[in-house]
This record gives C-alpha cells, sequence and structure tokens, in this order.
C-alpha cells in the first residue's frame, strides 16, 4: 500500500474516526484506526464495537493495500508533522513508514483484516435533515441523561421518535427531562428508537453547523447510521421500551411565572459561586406578584436578587438544583421564557406555546437550608 494526501486532510478525517476509539479496552485492535485504500478512495475506520465512524479523504492511491495503525501514535505523529503532503508506505511485517518534507516516522501496524468493519446498514427508508437541526436538538437535550448509568441503560440514551414530518428527542436521568420537537422537511413512516448518549455526543462534535448541509439517518433493528459529507456513523441502538413521557408531562399548572430569560440565568450562575463542588444547596425561587427573589445560603455566604416577572396564579416558594435550571435555560434561546408550577414539591415545565421545547426539572426539598 501506497498513498499520498495533504495533511490537513489526512489530520481532518483522524479527528473524525478517532472519535470513536474507546479510552479504555481489553481488545487492543479497538485501539486502531484501519487505513483502507483497497478501492478507489482512501477510507480512515474507527471502531468500538458499539460505535464505528468511517470516512473518506482526498488523495492518491499508487498502490491499493490496507493496514490498521494504533489510533494515539498515528494521530500524534500526523499533529507534529510538516504542513506539506504526507505519504504512507506499507513494507514487510507491517511496517509502515510515514513521510512529510524531510520527516520520517516508522511504526509498525496490525493486519487489516483482523480488523471489525462496520455494519452493513442499506440506505433504504431513511429520513434526511439539515446538520445544523441534527446538532442543535442533541445540544440541547443530551445534558438531561444519566452518565454512566448502568443500572438502567435506557436513561444513558435518548428517545428519537419520528411521526410523520416530526422528529422528537427526549432525554432524562430521573431528575429532569429534556424534550425538543422540530419540523421535518418530508413525511415519514413512524420510527422509535434509543441512540446511546455517547454516540449522540459524538456525532454532535463532527456536524457542521450549516443549514444548507443535509444529513441522512437510516435504521435497523439494532443500528443507526448517520451518513453526511464524506462521513458515515453507525451505532448499535439501546434496546427496549423507552420510558412513557406522556404519563409524566402536564399541562395542569397552579402558578405561571413569566421571566427574562437571560435575567433568570445570570442571576442563578451569580447564585452558583456560593455553593461549593458536590455541595447540594438548592437556589430557592420566591415567586410573588410582580416580582421573583431568588435566594441561596450557604456555608461560603448568601444571596438574594430580586426579577421583575409576570405572574398568574398562586404565589409560591420552590427550591431547585440550580445546575439543572442553568442547563434548560441555556439550551432555549428564547428572550424570555414560561415557567409552569403546580406546588412546591411537584416538578416545573419550562415550555413555549407551540411545545417545540419541554424541560421538566424535579423541585429540592428546601427546609433544611440554613
Amino acid at each position: 500500500m501506497k498513498i499520498i494526501c495533504a495533511k490537513s486532510e489526512l489530520s481532518k478525517g483522524l479527528q473524525i474516526v478517532s472519535k470513536a476509539i474507546p479510552s479504555k479496552t481489553t481488545m487492543s485492535i479497538l485501539e486502531y484506526i484501519l487505513i483502507d485504500a483497497t478501492g478507489s478512495a482512501i477510507r480512515l475506520i474507527g471502531n468500538d464495537m458499539e460505535l464505528g465512524i468511517e470516512t473518506t479523504i482526498q488523495g492518491e492511491i499508487a498502490d491499493k493495500g490496507f493496514v490498521a495503525l494504533n489510533a494515539r501514535i498515528f494521530l500524534d505523529m500526523v499533529r507534529k508533522l510538516p504542513e506539506t503532503d504526507v505519504e504512507i508506505v506499507l513494507g514487510e511485517n507491517y511496517k509502515v513508514t510515514i513521510t512529510a518534507g524531510k520527516a520520517k516516522f516508522n511504526i509498525i501496524g496490525r493486519a487489516g483484516e483482523e480488523f471489525n468493519y462496520l455494519p452493513t446498514i442499506e440506505k433504504i427508508d431513511g429520513i434526511e435533515i439539515s446538520q445544523y437541526a441534527l446538532k442543535s436538538v442533541i445540544n440541547q437535550t443530551i445534558f438531561a441523561i444519566a452518565s454512566g448509568n448502568e443500572t438502567n441503560r435506557m436513561m444513558s440514551g435518548e428517545l428519537l421518535e419520528i411521526k410523520e414530518d416530526s422528529l422528537k428527542v427526549v432525554g432524562l436521568d430521573g431528575h429532569r427531562i429534556s424534550i425538543r420537537k422540530i419540523a421535518l422537511a418530508g413525511s415519514y413512516a413512524p420510527k422509535k428508537v434509543v441512540i446511546p448518549g455517547k454516540t449522540l455526543s459524538e456525532l454532535s462534535k463532527i456536524l457542521s453547523d450549516s443549514t444548507e448541509n443535509k444529513a441522512e439517518i437510516y435504521f435497523t433493528d439494532k443500528h443507526v447510521m448517520f451518513a453526511f459529507d464524506d462521513t458515515l456513523v453507525v451505532s448499535r441502538l439501546i434496546e427496549g421500551d423507552y420510558f412513557n413521557i406522556d404519563q409524566m408531562l402536564s399541562s395542569d399548572y397552579e402558578t405561571k411565572m413569566t421571566i427574562s430569560r437571560k435575567d433568570l440565568l445570570e442571576s442563578i450562575d451569580r447564585a452558583t459561586l456560593l455553593v461549593k463542588e458536590g455541595d447540594k444547596k438548592p437556589v430557592i425561587l420566591d415567586i410573588g406578584d410582580d416580582v421573583m427573589e431568588l435566594k441561596i445560603n450557604s456555608t461560603i455566604g448568601s444571596l438574594n436578587e430580586s426579577i421583575e416577572i409576570s405572574k398568574q396564579g398562586k404565589n409560591l416558594m420552590i427550591g431547585f438544583n440550580p445546575k439543572f435550571l442553568i442547563d434548560a435555560l441555556r439550551a432555549i434561546e428564547d428572550e424570555s421564557v414560561d415557567i409552569y408550577f403546580v406546588n412546591p414539591k411537584a416538578p416545573c415545565f419550562i415550555r413555549n406555546k407551540e411545545e417545540s421545547y419541554t424541560y421538566l426539572i424535579l423541585p429540592i426539598n428546601f427546609t433544611t437550608v440554613d
């Protein structure tokens, strides 16, 4: 095998596929990236058996072949090469020579036959969405999933539900729920799958911010594939039935507060200065007729701040984990937000009139606050 490509092209491709390389594994081959130049294009592939990424890079194939190289070492080598064309040559006993300008590395690779290719998924009955929209709905919901929750794997993934011309994305961790709905350009058959949070997190890092660039999504019973630009991202699905979200949502409320999103976010952000890492001190919202008092009292100090509001219904005092409120407010772009409350022990709902977003947050008992 002998290939030649620009360093920038190779580096970009390696950055993409390296997102599928596990940080820890008992299978050493999973720490490798495959260079496949057996066809008409140069393909780079990373695969940890749960998430696989393949991307095609521009370059010249002088001699066809394939070889697997340790991802970390390969990436570091390419990063330190001069900005010029890179030549990669496979010799005997999987010795690989990487040359750029006057720099020459030698590294021992592994047989391409040892590497696991991505599962084959036919491009049938997929959906199309702009990369910007897909990236946005992931980033606006994924913070609410449980990180590494082994007791309930469903909480470590997100629900993607397609109904005709609508896509709904849901994440939850037992303390909060994030929901986003977006319109699709076409109408599609119903589909409901749960995708691992790791997949979506890594996917969002390589999607573009362009509304013009499209992504296609295809499904099988056990896998999902995202196809965009010159890249394929294939992931196993989390099997099983997702939670009945509709049972957790309610349109009933005793208090409705409309408040400046920016003012509330900045006030909570100031309050967190008084919370030590790992401390569970809540912020308290004391909702009156035209003013909400935001309060926090910790071992470091206290804060009391007034924010003008518009209120319907009863006065209310309720406490929340400040991080949960901050996460939801940062995911919203509206200038003002409507927040609905039932009582101090029931969850609040942050949602707009169109219900294109809904954030449910459970309160914290604040009776023990100093």
